[in-house]
Protein backbone atom coordinates (compact mmCIF):
# COMPACT_ATOMS: atom_id res chain seq x y z
CA UNK A 1 0.00 0.00 0.00
CA UNK A 2 1.25 3.81 -1.06
CA UNK A 3 1.50 6.13 2.06
CA UNK A 4 -0.70 8.52 2.00
CA UNK A 5 -0.03 12.04 2.45
CA UNK A 6 -1.29 15.20 3.33
CA UNK A 7 -0.67 16.44 -0.34
CA UNK A 8 -2.00 12.85 -2.12
CA UNK A 9 -5.16 13.56 -0.13
CA UNK A 10 -5.35 16.72 -0.89
CA UNK A 11 -5.30 15.77 -4.62
CA UNK A 12 -7.60 13.16 -4.71
CA UNK A 13 -10.06 14.83 -2.58
CA UNK A 14 -9.57 17.82 -5.25
CA UNK A 15 -10.35 15.26 -8.43
CA UNK A 16 -13.95 13.63 -5.82
CA UNK A 17 -15.14 16.97 -5.33
CA UNK A 18 -14.96 18.27 -8.74
CA UNK A 19 -16.66 14.76 -10.35
CA UNK A 20 -19.35 15.62 -7.62
CA UNK A 21 -19.31 19.31 -8.03
CA UNK A 22 -20.20 18.45 -12.20
CA UNK A 23 -22.35 15.79 -11.01
CA UNK A 24 -24.65 18.48 -8.91
CA UNK A 25 -23.67 21.18 -11.43
CA UNK A 26 -22.32 23.46 -8.31
CA UNK A 27 -19.15 25.44 -8.58
CA UNK A 28 -17.35 24.06 -5.47
CA UNK A 29 -18.26 22.94 -1.96
CA UNK A 30 -18.56 25.89 0.45
CA UNK A 31 -16.37 26.36 3.28
CA UNK A 32 -19.44 26.78 5.72
CA UNK A 33 -21.44 23.40 4.14
CA UNK A 34 -18.01 21.44 4.59
CA UNK A 35 -17.60 22.85 8.10
CA UNK A 36 -20.77 21.82 9.19
CA UNK A 37 -20.31 18.53 7.68
CA UNK A 38 -16.86 18.72 10.02
CA UNK A 39 -18.80 19.41 13.00
CA UNK A 40 -21.44 16.94 12.45
CA UNK A 41 -18.12 14.68 12.11
CA UNK A 42 -16.99 15.45 15.50
CA UNK A 43 -19.72 15.00 17.32
CA UNK A 44 -20.02 11.28 15.49
CA UNK A 45 -16.39 10.81 17.02
CA UNK A 46 -17.76 11.94 20.66
CA UNK A 47 -20.67 9.49 20.76
CA UNK A 48 -18.15 6.67 19.81
CA UNK A 49 -15.92 7.63 22.87
CA UNK A 50 -19.25 8.73 24.83
CA UNK A 51 -20.22 4.63 23.51
CA UNK A 52 -16.37 2.79 24.19
CA UNK A 53 -16.27 4.85 27.78
CA UNK A 54 -20.02 3.25 28.63
CA UNK A 55 -21.45 6.42 29.24
CA UNK A 56 -23.89 5.96 26.13
CA UNK A 57 -24.98 2.43 24.54
CA UNK A 58 -23.58 1.36 21.12
CA UNK A 59 -26.47 2.29 18.59
CA UNK A 60 -24.88 1.52 15.24
CA UNK A 61 -21.58 0.45 13.63
CA UNK A 62 -19.59 3.53 13.85
CA UNK A 63 -16.44 2.81 15.03
CA UNK A 64 -13.76 5.61 16.40
CA UNK A 65 -11.56 4.68 13.12
CA UNK A 66 -14.14 5.47 10.64
CA UNK A 67 -15.25 8.83 12.20
CA UNK A 68 -11.69 10.36 12.75
CA UNK A 69 -11.29 9.73 8.78
CA UNK A 70 -14.05 11.65 8.32
CA UNK A 71 -12.94 14.35 10.45
CA UNK A 72 -9.92 14.42 8.54
CA UNK A 73 -12.08 14.02 5.17
CA UNK A 74 -13.61 17.36 6.16
CA UNK A 75 -11.08 19.25 7.31
CA UNK A 76 -8.53 18.50 4.46
CA UNK A 77 -11.17 19.78 1.99
CA UNK A 78 -11.98 22.76 3.65
CA UNK A 79 -8.37 23.51 3.22
CA UNK A 80 -8.17 22.71 -0.70
CA UNK A 81 -11.47 24.75 -1.19
CA UNK A 82 -9.27 27.61 0.29
CA UNK A 83 -6.31 27.08 -1.58
CA UNK A 84 -4.14 25.52 1.89
CA UNK A 85 -1.77 23.69 0.97
CA UNK A 86 -2.51 21.44 4.56
CA UNK A 87 0.93 19.44 5.17
CA UNK A 88 2.95 23.09 4.32
CA UNK A 89 0.73 24.84 6.67
CA UNK A 90 0.99 21.80 9.69
CA UNK A 91 5.25 21.90 9.45
CA UNK A 92 4.97 26.18 9.60
CA UNK A 93 2.60 26.05 12.36
CA UNK A 94 4.80 23.56 14.61
CA UNK A 95 8.44 25.40 13.76
CA UNK A 96 6.49 28.37 15.25
CA UNK A 97 5.36 26.53 18.14
CA UNK A 98 8.62 24.77 18.66
CA UNK A 99 10.45 28.18 19.00
CA UNK A 100 7.74 29.32 21.50
CA UNK A 101 7.89 26.57 23.50
CA UNK A 102 11.31 25.79 23.15
CA UNK A 103 10.90 22.29 21.87
CA UNK A 104 12.86 19.98 19.99
CA UNK A 105 12.94 18.59 17.41
CA UNK A 106 9.92 20.31 15.25
CA UNK A 107 8.28 18.77 12.72
CA UNK A 108 10.65 19.54 9.82
CA UNK A 109 13.62 18.06 11.78
CA UNK A 110 11.67 14.98 12.37
CA UNK A 111 10.77 14.49 8.88
CA UNK A 112 14.28 15.27 7.58
CA UNK A 113 15.36 12.42 9.64
CA UNK A 114 13.37 9.86 8.08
Amino acid sequence: MTELTFRSLQDYLDVKYEAICQRKNISSPSTSDLFIKLVEEIGEVAEVLSQLKGNKANTDDASLENELADVVHYVVEIANVNGIDLGKAIIEKDKRASVKYNESPNLAEFLSKK
